[in-house]
């Protein structure tokens, strides 16, 4: 059992990393003299994995720019993007992308790179969700067995694919077996690693925590949890104030054959965590 103190300062903690929207500057990245910031507004996979700082500071020398990196829930941070308070968006919810441009506050979703959701639990998986068939399927087993299962409830892509994935299971999931705790994904694998419980992760961050974690993936492959990536300019017809020139730049980088080399390139202990869209 973990100490009930010990619990306390990891969720104390948590919720500090999770909840102050601030820019976070990837390690061994410099601030230059006279440059010009852009707020990204991103998904925190993309910062837990340390995918940003391979992918940014070439972009950052070019343009002599500093990204400023808010690293949150796609739901929130579409809505930094909504009040104007970011120039770009990279976030993993294409749905929520689709109608964040619809309603005029992007240019344009652009589809950039991928990876995949992956079902995250213990090598003991008292709810026997290994062999299943689909990830539906998976999901019912966990909620019959009443096994604990951390979500990350705060609307971001790994939320939103979670939520359509218990509606295909028909599953209600009220009870003490089902813990929302509004947080990213990182610290959320670190909580239900320490429970030794179920959750719901994309594959890059969860790749970055090997080594560091007992819990496994126990299913993956379902065509359903797919992971597009997209990047979106804010409209600045709806904040004059954005800098739409070096978003778009910040676009077409992640984009270049250079922005897709990087992508393919990052690895961690010798895994590829993303895939650039090369279409």
């Amino acid at each position: 059992m973990i100490a009930k103190t010990s619990m306390a300062m990891t969720s104390l903690l948590v919720a500090t990393l999770a909840f102050s929207i601030v820019p976070l500057f990837a390690a061994g990245r410099t601030q230059r003299a006279n440059a010009t910031r852009l707020v990204l507004a991103t998904t925190t996979s993309t910062e837990n994995s340390g995918l940003l700082a391979e992918l940014l500071p070439p972009f950052e020398a070019r343009h002599n720019a500093v990204v400023d990196v808010i690293a949150v829930g796609t739901g929130q941070a579409l809505q930094i993007g909504r009040s104007g308070d970011a120039d770009v968006l990279m976030v993993h919810a294409p749905q929520l992308e689709r109608a964040f441009v619809a309603d005029g506050y992007g240019i344009k979703r652009v589809y950039f790179m991928y990876n995949d959701f992956v079902l995250l639990g213990p090598a003991e998986d008292p709810a026997g969700v290994g062999g299943t068939a689909e990830v539906s399927e998976a999901f019912a087993r966990i909620a019959q067995a009443r096994a604990e299962f951390i979500s990350r409830g705060d609307n971001s892509g790994t939320h939103v694919k979670e939520r359509e994935i218990w509606d295909l299971a028909a599953v209600d999931t009220t009870g003490v077996w089902y813990r929302e705790v509004g947080q990213g994904m990182g610290a959320v694998i670190t909580l239900a690693n320490e429970r030794r419980a179920y959750t719901l992760a994309d594959r890059g961050t969860y790749l970055s925590y090997i080594g560091g974690v007992e819990i496994g993936v126990l299913y993956e492959g379902d065509a359903l949890l797919f992971n597009p990536y997209g990047i979106i300019a804010v409209n600045p017809e709806r904040h004059p104030h954005v800098k739409l020139e070096l978003g778009q730049a910040l676009i077409e980088h992640v984009t270049s054959p250079l922005g897709r080399e990087l992508i393919a390139g990052y690895r961690v202990g010798g895994e590829q965590l993303f895939f650039p869209d090369n279409d």
